[in-house]
């Protein structure tokens, strides 16, 4: 990235430069009825414009707050630009939330106007308006479903811009002076935590902020506007917001909308990303498709596929860095990206990327390292809501899959006595909104950022991230008990999809299990055992004997690592149900929520601990209808093997 950009430091200004200066290139992609429909720089720039002039219309002034919610979709990204051209302040909301959800953040926010996807994020907004009294502009973009509502709050996108469009024909001065009116320091957007622990907090960033560390990123990486980048993870998330928002205003490059969560891979293939971002989550759903289809395959299929594996990881990842390879290695790896790799790139839509980033999770090592055998450069990032996400990245060539890599330009980091991360960067928030006693607790005097984060910086000054400082504890013997450590390492196995690790406080480590439905399942047909259902499947003694010998190999690694070998896991039973967020127990970003599950199932919790071998349950759920409903079962808690150190030398 050349492009020189001093002057332009906010959103709209970037945006009416990317109009004048490439306002023929793609600026956004979306799938619409199966054909994907482009809008060019300068287009996009004419919908916000219009957009922003409607808005003023109808009383939209600087400092109101606008709610976004839906889909990665342009019109809601339009609509960002928007209130921001206005001096506004979008807020995105997840769009999976429920109404009670969304209704802490629309109050405490004082929203008054909202731009919504459609029908299902119309009747949310309905059901809380007793609640949220200000909100008095609700605007949907898709008609469907429409028709009858007649609430006096809601009103069309396409009148909205409609007006805007005219109202921009009679004063187009209007516009460019509350434009120009805009500086870095301003309010850009506001992004709700997940709310782990409480109330979400809504985390104040600039202008200034979010395009610091945009520009400091696409420097690193060379971004620029012949990039794409596949917009499908909640635009809430600041993840993706970075990605699909500040990084294109900066770049110039392209965003493409999926038509739906279901045609995400088959859109990733069509349109090639170059720059991808994905949690480990996804690559690991990712992976698990991959493995079912190659069990699917006749012998010598299986066999051509576990030999270029071997070659991919003895050669792969070392090809990618440009370290020396034999040429034994080199040639094998040439044949086998073109039966193995190259369309194994392919199926997963990886052919074009250049660059890709995984955060959020740690990531098993295997894992990270199929990825980058096959020829992809997937590097670890580690940022937060609260940084403008870009604080270390794996630079090219220096890429380790225990650590988040060094610093990113302007960001320093030091450590408390207690191991705790500090961050001072250009990319902090401003404050956490009307809460100046969290932001005091956040951010101290010197500007540096307690992020609650446990580390340390390795010899090769990379950042390494052992686990939150509130969640790392001890053991009833004074041993290390970091559970969110422990809870990756038996993530990393293809068969279970959540765990949940106790033994703050008690004598021994204890662990709720999910399975991963679809890998589990596959492995079930395998062995041709029948199952009604996940909660069938779940309480298979031969599933628990599969998972027992995942947590015994967990252990075994442990009993290496001198500061936590006490802490491997003695007991643990697999839940009758996938752990849900609509459910209180996960985040909207999937992150467990350990305290409300531990209350929520505190039965479960001690029938681990007092030797129990099965405990009935029953617990409230929450239907995709927003129903609620009872479920019930009876669960089995099984034992797992502990291992000395000297044990697992003496079996390798």
């Amino acid at each position: 990235m050349s492009e020189n950009l001093s002057g332009l430091d906010t959103f709209p200004k970037l945006l009416l430069h990317h109009a004048r200066v490439r306002g023929s290139l793609p600026a956004m992609r979306e799938k619409d009825l199966g054909i994907w429909q482009t809008w060019t720089w300068r287009q996009f720039a004419d919908e916000a414009r219009a957009l922003a002039c409607g808005l003023a219309g109808a009383g939209f002034k600087r400092g109101d707050h606008l709610a976004i919610i839906g889909d990665n979709r342009p019109r809601l990204y339009a609509a960002m630009c928007a209130a921001q051209c206005l001096g506004g302040i979008p807020v995105p909301l997840y769009q999976d939330a429920g109404a009670a959800e969304m209704a802490f953040p629309i109050e405490n926010a004082e929203i008054a106007y909202a731009v919504v996807e459609d029908q299902e994020q119309v009747d949310k907004l309905l059901e809380i308006l007793p609640r949220c009294r200000a909100l008095e502009h609700i605007y949907y973009d898709d008609a469907r479903g429409m028709r009858h509502y007649t609430q006096p709050q809601l009103a069309a996108y396409d009148k909205l811009v409609e007006d805007g469009r005219a109202s921009l024909r009679r004063d187009p001065a209007f516009l460019e002076t509350e434009i120009a009116k805009g500086s870095g320091s301003d309010t850009a957007a506001m992004f709700f935590t997940s709310g782990t622990t409480g109330n979400p907090k809504g985390v104040v960033l600039t202008h200034h902020a979010l395009i610091d560390r945009a520009i400091a990123a696409a420097e690193m990486e060379g971004l620029g506007d012949r990039d794409v980048v596949l917009a499908y993870l909640p635009p809430a998330w600041i993840g993706q917001n970075i990605f699909s928002y500040a990084q294109p205003l900066v770049s110039g490059y392209c965003i493409c909308c999926p038509e739906s969560a279901e045609t995400v891979m088959t859109d990733m293939r069509e349109i090639g990303p170059t720059y991808y971002f994905a949690p480990p989550r996804v690559l690991e759903a990712l992976l698990t498709q991959v493995s079912i289809r190659i069990q699917d395959l006749w012998w010598g299929g299986r066999k051509a596929y576990e030999f270029f594996m071997q070659v991919a990881n003895r050669a792969g990842g070392a090809i990618l860095d440009g370290r020396p390879v034999s040429l034994k290695d080199r040639l094998l790896y040439l044949l086998g990206e073109v039966f193995l790799y190259g369309p194994l790139r392919n199926v997963l839509g990886m052919s074009r990327v250049r660059v890709a980033y995984t955060a959020g999770e740690a990531i098993g090592p295997d894992l990270f390292r199929f990825y980058r055998s096959i020829g992809i450069n997937l590097k670890q990032l580690y940022g937060s809501t609260e940084t403008s996400v870009f604080v270390c990245i794996q630079p090219n060539g220096q890429v380790k899959s225990d650590t988040v890599g060094p610093a990113v330009k302007g960001v320093e980091l030091k450590f408390t006595p207690l191991r705790e991360l500090l961050i001072r960067s250009p990319g902090l928030f401003k404050e956490y909104y009307k809460n100046p006693q969290a932001t005091i607790e956040a951010k101290d005097t010197e500007g540096w950022f307690h992020t609650g984060d446990a580390g340390y910086v390795d010899q090769d000054g990379h950042l390494r991230i052992i686990d939150r400082v509130k969640d790392v504890g001890k053991l009833s013997d004074g041993t290390l008990f970091a559970p969110k450590y422990l809870e990756n390492k038996l993530k990393f196995f293809p068969y279970v999809n959540e765990a949940v690790m106790f033994g703050d406080g008690r004598d021994r480590v204890c662990a709720f299990v999910n399975i991963d439905a679809e890998a589990v399942g596959n492995w079930a047909e395998k062995k041709n055992l029948s199952y009604s259902g996940y909660t069938d499947l779940a309480a298979r003694d031969e599933v628990y004997a599969l998972v027992r010998e995942c947590i015994e190999k967990v252990n075994a690694d442990l009993a290496l690592e001198p500061e936590l070998a006490n802490s491997q896991i003695h007991r643990f039973i697999i839940l009758h149900k996938l752990l849900d967020a609509d459910d209180g127990e996960l985040t909207r970003t999937r992150k467990v929520r350990r305290g409300a599950i531990g209350e929520k199932y505190r039965e479960l919790v001690e029938a681990l601990y007092d030797g129990r071998e099965s405990v009935h349950i029953e617990a409230q759920v929450k239907y995709e209808d927003g129903r609620s409903g009872m479920l019930s079962a009876d669960l089995k808690l099984r034992d797992a093997k502990t291992y000395s150190a000297a044990q697992v030398k003496k079996a390798a």
